[in-house]
């Protein structure tokens, strides 16, 4: 079937949607008509070439942010149903890995093949007009009308929940959200500054004060994200980690935060080296944004201070969640009033103003900008 999605053809590169062939699904896949998909700064990240792809992934169709109907089951494969409503994982689970067993379903030895956008067997499931082969990104490619995914990238959810909203939780509300509760391990009474209120910051946020932080310092230079935050459980909101800093140091009697999570789009070395001073003894700084591979490797932070004050350095990947675990428990906790979602929501684009909407995130105009797809 034909389907219009927004494709990258080169590194560094700018959308353009276009008409793809999408191949009907085969054994263990599914045909999603996509409702919403998110514009996370990842996929920014791939077309700017911040996070360099493989060879041979391009040209390929973005999107690992999403949501959507199932219109097709693959021969032999049960448990899913025509109309079942899922939420992509661009992580898909296999369920028998060493990671998976070990309840560690985001670092699933299938992730692998995420920016490749390939089947295992290496075969795509999108192409050209001109035959052209085309990748998914993320194997799931929110950007797209429609999608072929695979069952270990799709999670079923209940029908009664806004798609809208829904999109969010395939990647920017789990990773922020669980990098406070899981990877910085947030306590009742902690101290928390959180580096960077957008889609995923503004999680981590709710996170932290989920979890019962007494204090919750946001940190932005846009004052609309920093007033958001007050709302959503930030107790201070301030524009520089100068100001963080002091905050916490002042209500630790000079020690410093329990824990800081940086989720700057575009993390530079600079400001994880603020994480770390902005933290106590013992206290963990996580690093969930990601910066230029120029600037990959390098930070500026003394040995003898990370020794000496026994301070960690903790890497997140989906806020350490698991998606067939976590994804249904934090819509069920929206659906509860518990986790706010429609404030995080800035606005909505058509998949023809997707260019319009990554310069909108850039500009810092959006906490999370939507991909409504018409049909």
């Amino acid at each position: 079937m034909l389907t219009k999605a927004a494709v990258l053809f080169e590194q560094p590169g700018r959308w353009e949607t276009t008409e793809v062939e999408l191949e009907p699904p085969r054994q263990d896949e599914l045909l999603v008509q996509m409702v919403a998909g998110g514009l996370c700064h990842s996929d920014d990240h791939i077309a700017t070439g911040d996070l360099p792809a493989p060879r041979g992934a391009f040209p390929t169709a973005g999107g690992h942010e999403g949501a959507g109907v199932v219109v097709e089951v693959g021969p032999d494969t049960p448990g899913w149903e025509v109309g079942d409503h899922v939420v992509l994982s661009f992580l898909p689970t296999c369920g028998r890995c060493r990671w998976c067993s070990s309840g560690m379903q985001n670092l699933c030895d299938n992730g692998a093949l995420v920016l490749a956008g390939i089947r295992p067997d290496g075969s795509k499931r999108m192409r050209l007009p001109d035959g052209t082969p085309v990748g998914q990104g993320a194997g799931v490619s929110t950007f797209s009308q429609y999608s072929t995914v695979s069952v270990k990238s799709a999670v079923k959810i209940p029908n009664d929940i806004p798609l809208e909203v829904a999109c969010l939780t395939s990647c920017g509300v789990p990773t922020g959200w669980g990098a406070a509760v899981n990877s910085a391990n947030v306590r009742v009474g902690d101290v928390v500054v959180v580096m960077g209120v957008g889609g995923i910051g503004m999680n981590a946020v709710q996170g932290a004060a989920h979890a019962g932080a007494s204090v919750v310092i946001a940190v932005d230079p846009v004052e609309m994200k920093r007033t958001t935050s007050l709302k959503l459980g930030a107790t201070h909101a301030v524009a520089t980690m100068a100001e963080a800093t002091d905050i916490a140091k002042s209500f630790t009697n000079g020690q410093g935060a329990d824990s800081c999570i940086i989720c700057v789009g575009v993390t530079r070395p600079e400001q994880i080296a603020q994480g770390v001073d902005a933290i106590r003894k013992a206290g963990t700084c996580v690093m969930v944004g990601m910066g230029s591979a120029a600037e990959d490797v390098g930070i500026p932070v003394s040995v003898r201070h990370l020794v000496l004050f026994q301070k960690r350095l903790q890497g997140a990947l989906f806020g350490a969640c698991n998606p067939t675990r976590d994804i249904p428990a934090l819509l069920e906790l929206y659906r509860q009033g518990r986790l706010r979602l429609d404030e995080i929501i800035t606005t909505h684009y058509t998949l023809d103003q997707i260019n319009e909407g990554y310069e909108d995130m850039r500009s810092g105009k959006n906490i999370r900008g939507v991909v409504v797809h018409a049909h």
